[in-house]
């Protein structure tokens, strides 16, 4: 502050002074500003006070001088002032004013000799535009020298472009820069393919921002972000920060933006603030002067001097000059050395008073030569060497490119690209390159939706920060410890992963990620693409199908899995066919009796018959004899067929109860979608409730199966079947008929960790899609985290990591439809219940028989026997002892006929024979005898056919003892009688009449204890 008080009372000295000398000087220089230029002023009155101070140019001569201030837009008001100056008397002019007034100071310089070093400003340090040249009359001189180089601004950022590789960037440009100026450039890019966008920033940032929100929709905003993403700006740096901190603000860029600012006059306090207010990379190019680094090599030149505080570089006013400052103070320093020059080769032209307004006013004499001087030697000063070409112009012009790295670090570093200038041009090169393997000191915010095994919360202790696991946490860690990032996750607000709602807004993860509130999104994410239109994704991680969770079919305790190998039609076939067999072995004995000797055998009555096919179907054998040809053939194929049978059982029942047959109906996405009793249904707006429904509806991926299958999942506007989160589903599966579609990833994880193992899965074979890390829209790390996740997959180590959550000795099945035991197959008491059952019920329906039995048989011995109760009597036993009657040569019989024997239980007690005798007597196997019973009271005598010859000897041994007709032994009366039939049944035979034959005693003889009841009787 002390060197700038000094400055301004030395500066306000010399002016003081020079207008009082002016009268007596001979250099007298007019300078015309813009009403924005007071530092110009300032600078230039500076620069002569330096001049007059050190005597070093101009030893003798003290330069005047006479500024005047104008309307930049108003050319008559700068022609006016100009004409004034030069009616006062000037050597030269001095200007720095914009095209619109310059041009007709050029003029008028033109037209009155008056050399004119004009430094074009730009209005509102908006970068320059070419000035449209100055019509003159041919052969006519140009007075007026451009100070300032030409524009090459569109030069340097087509360079620069095309170094960067863009084809698509967007370039804004404030209001107060001609867009004429790039009128080349765009031509340039029009020719290459590139695709560029024109922007005009307003005065009210603001406003302009809020518009663009109120105005765009969703997709069109998204749309505008991806073009902010490589951008140019032709603005002044005030009005760059203004825009840069706005777009920051309202999440309009993100990190992976790269902006290109381009504009000659950045000085370095701009380049600082403009770093700290951008995010992602950063590109400024600006002129520059090539001085040297030492101070006193800088402000001292070979015969002159430079204000130290305009020159040192530590100097707080050297760090806010100007472009144009710099070139008014060299302009000021080569008139001196014009000057002096002019003086030194006594061509000097005295000052003449010139008048504009005259009509036949004179130009200048001296003003040709002191042109011609001006434009034959340079200077050295704060613009590194002032000079110009024939043409008027100053050729010496440099840029430099400086840049930042992509992040978001405040005051990270800003480093020298490269230079350009229109000799050599692009000095360096330029790469737009993303970010690079070390990205240590980025903190990554990011955003997770809990999904078992992908994030899991492992620790939540309170008042510190969750602990998350899982498998999606571990490929995150192995990305930070090859980059280097740090991260901070937190959970979305909603716990959704996000869908597009009907205002156009995103909503859970995918919020987060669109509204720039996090940078990285992790969990069980698939790549979608409508997702993909509002983020970026990484390369795919794992592969991602559908698949569907399903409970397990309970082992039923099946009773009677004895029954199994055979069908109930084939068991009642089997049982009818016993009935049938046993029926046809009874008819075919009745219709052809036997007529072998039968021996001590059971009679062949039709509930034997039934015991014997019974009997020998379970390999148990008979007791009834079939000895004609045609029931012997019917029984050897009845054995056969038994022997097959039963083999084929004894197999099959094998089988059933060691092997376990997957019996539930659902083993594909096919199965599923054809069924309806089972329903099924996925968490609503989810990627897979979005595939489903997409691959049902649009007509160019219509799938059959996913048609069933959003019929069921979108039933009664998809409110029944579907659920609001994962864990819902899996708990539905669990505790009712359900099937959760989902994950197949998600889903064989819960069915591997299920302590029951009450899950399976079934699932797509063929993987559509993948999981992916989400990003925001043009993050700068998207490309390297792609680039690692694939190095890990050929390495092997993301199988590894994937190993640690799906093992493959996974304690559950995950395909079997049924809970199986995981000790071996070894048989159960489960599978022989059935067999227990029907023993236990035979012993239970044979006990309860018995009982009846003994009751019956009680009840019956209890009370006097009815005519009802005369049954048949032991046809066997009574053969036997009949038998060995007629066999043993001492037995009583003997002394009567065996033409004919009536006895009754009265005469059988008198039989001479013991009745454990009787039991001992052998068989009668030489007679035709045979005994039936008979029931007197209703006069029916029971009896058995004799031979012809029998029988006549039967009558003529008894004819003496009565007539010819039998007798009932209580009434004397004749009776029928019934023949018995060839099987050993009854039935009825026309009456014959026998002579009665009175029965004579033998003898005494034992008594058998039958007691004298004349209700029983037996014919011999």
């Amino acid at each position: 502050m002390k060197v700038i008080s000094a400055l301004l009372l030395v500066g306000v000295f010399w002016s003081q002074e020079l207008k009082s000398a002016s009268s007596d000087s001979i250099i007298h220089i007019g300078a015309i500003f813009d009403e924005s230029a007071r530092k110009d002023d300032e600078v230039f009155r500076l620069a002569i006070a330096d001049l007059n101070l050190n005597n070093e140019i101009l030893e003798t001569e003290k330069i005047t001088f006479s500024v005047e201030f104008v309307d930049g837009n108003n050319p008559f008001q700068a022609v006016q002032e100009a004409c004034e100056l030069m009616n006062r008397g000037i050597l030269a002019l001095v200007s720095s004013i914009g095209c619109m007034s310059a041009g007709s100071l050029q003029t008028l310089a033109d037209a009155m000799h008056i050399p004119h070093l004009l430094i074009q400003r730009s209005p509102a340090g908006t970068p320059r535009s070419d000035c449209s040249p100055t019509s003159r009359f041919p052969g006519t001189d140009d007075y007026t020298l451009m100070v300032r180089p030409p524009v090459y601004l569109n030069e340097v950022i087509m360079q620069v472009v095309s170094e960067y590789s863009w084809q698509k960037f967007i370039l804004f440009y404030d209001s107060e820069f001609d867009i004429r100026g790039i009128e080349d450039f765009l031509d340039r890019t029009s020719q290459q393919g590139m695709d560029v966008s024109l922007q005009k920033v307003e005065s009210n940032i603001n406003m302009m921002i809020t518009s663009l929100f109120r105005t765009m929709r969703v997709e069109e905003l998204h749309r505008y972000r991806d073009t902010l993403r490589r951008a140019v700006l032709f603005m002044s740096p005030a009005t760059a920060k203004a825009f840069i901190t706005e777009v920051v603000e309202t999440n309009l860029v993100a990190f992976d933006c790269h902006w290109i600012l381009i504009n000659e006059e950045i000085s370095d306090y701009d380049l600082q603030e403009l770093v700290m207010k951008s995010i992602g990379r950063l590109t400024l190019v600006r002129q520059t002067f090539p001085m040297p680094q030492n101070t006193t090599q800088r402000c001292v030149k070979h015969n002159h001097r430079i204000n130290t505080s305009l020159c040192d570089l530590k100097n707080p006013k050297a760090q806010q000059l100007e472009i144009s400052n710099r070139y008014i103070y060299d302009s000021v320093l080569l008139l001196a050395n014009t000057f002096h020059r002019k003086l030194e080769d006594r061509k000097w032209h005295s000052m003449a008073s010139l008048s504009c307004i005259r009509k036949n006013s004179k130009p200048w004499q001296g003003g040709k030569s002191m042109l011609d001087t001006v434009k034959k030697f340079g200077v050295s000063g704060l613009t590194s060497f002032l000079e110009f070409t024939d043409n008027g112009t100053n050729p010496n012009i440099f840029f430099e490119i400086l840049g930042t790295n992509y992040g978001e670090d405040r005051g990270r570093g800003v480093s020298r690209l490269a230079t350009w200038d229109p000799v050599h041009g692009l000095n360096g090169t330029l790469t737009d390159r993303k970010l690079e393997n070390n990205m240590r000191g980025v903190v990554l915010r990011v955003v997770t939706v809990l999904e078992e095994p992908f994030v899991m919360v492992s620790e939540n202790v309170l008042g510190k920060p969750k602990k998350y696991q899982g498998y999606s946490i571990d490929v995150l860690d192995a990305l930070s410890n090859y980059l280097g990032f740090k991260y901070e996750i937190y959970v979305a607000p909603d716990h959704k992963y996000g869908s597009l709602q009907p205002d156009g807004q995103w909503n859970g993860l995918m919020g987060e990620l669109v509204f720039k509130r996090a940078d990285v999104g992790l969990s069980a994410l698939t790549i979608t693409s409508e997702r993909e239109s509002a983020v970026d994704f990484t390369t795919r991680y794992m592969d991602y199908s559908v698949g569907v969770l399903l409970r397990k079919a309970e082992r039923t305790v099946d009773m009677f899995a004895c029954l199994a190998p055979f069908d109930l039609s084939l068991w009642a076939c089997i049982a009818g066919t016993v009935l049938l067999v046993g029926i046809l072995v009874y008819l075919l004995n009745w219709l052809n009796p036997p007529r072998l000797p039968m021996g001590p055998v059971s009679s062949t009555t039709l509930y034997n018959s039934m015991w014997f096919v019974y009997g020998s179907f379970v390999q148990q054998g008979g007791e009834v004899p079939y000895t004609t040809l045609a029931t012997r053939m019917m029984m050897g194929v009845w054995w056969m067929f038994a022997l097959i049978v039963i083999s084929s059982y004894t197999a099959n029942l094998a089988a059933f109860l060691t092997i376990s047959r997957i019996e539930n109906s659902i083993q594909s996405l096919q199965d599923l979608s054809k069924q309806t009793d089972l329903p099924y249904g996925t968490v609503l707006d989810s990627a897979v409730y979005d595939q489903v429904r997409s691959k049902s509806m649009n007509p160019f991926e219509r799938d059959p199966m996913y048609s069933q299958m959003w019929r069921m999942i979108n039933r009664t506007g998809g409110g029944d079947n579907n659920v609001e989160e994962s864990k819902e589903g899996i708990r539905k599966v669990k505790y009712g008929r359900f099937g959760f579609v989902w994950d197949a990833a998600v889903l064989e994880y819960v069915a591997n960790n299920d302590e029951d193992c009450l899950f399976y899965t079934v699932s797509s074979n063929a993987p559509d899609r993948g999981y992916g890390i989400a990003m925001q829209h043009g993050s700068p790390y998207r490309d390297i985290f792609s680039q690692r996740i694939l190095e890990l997959q050929q390495n092997g180590d993301m199988d590894i990591l994937k190993l640690k959550w799906w093992p493959k000795d996974s304690p559950c099945d995950l395909y079997s439809s049924l809970q199986t035991k995981q000790h071996g197959n070894a048989l159960d008491i489960h599978s022989f219940a059935g067999v227990f059952c029907v023993l236990a019920a035979g012993v239970v329906l044979s006990c309860l028989i018995a009982m009846v039995e003994s009751w019956w048989s009680r009840r019956k011995g209890s009370r006097v026997p009815s005519k009802e109760d005369d049954k048949e009597i032991d046809l066997e036993h009574l053969h036997r002892r009949v038998n060995s009657l007629c066999t043993d040569d001492e037995s009583p019989h003997k002394q009567f006929s065996t033409s004919s024997v009536d006895l009754t239980p009265l005469d059988m007690d008198a039989l001479p024979a013991a009745r454990q005798a009787l039991e001992q007597i052998s068989d009668f196997r030489n007679t035709h005898i045979t005994t039936t019973t008979f029931i007197p009271e209703q006069i029916q005598t029971l009896s058995r056919s004799l031979s012809a010859k029998a029988a006549a000897g039967f009558s003529a041994g008894f004819g003496s003892g009565g007539g010819g007709v039998l007798q009932d032994h209580r009434t004397g009366g004749v009776g029928p009688f019934r023949q018995r039939a060839p099987n050993g049944g009854f039935f009825r035979s026309p009456i014959k009449t026998m002579s009665s034959i009175p029965y004579q005693p033998t003898g005494p003889g034992p008594n058998f204890g039958y007691g004298n009841d004349p209700d029983r009787g037996t014919s011999i």
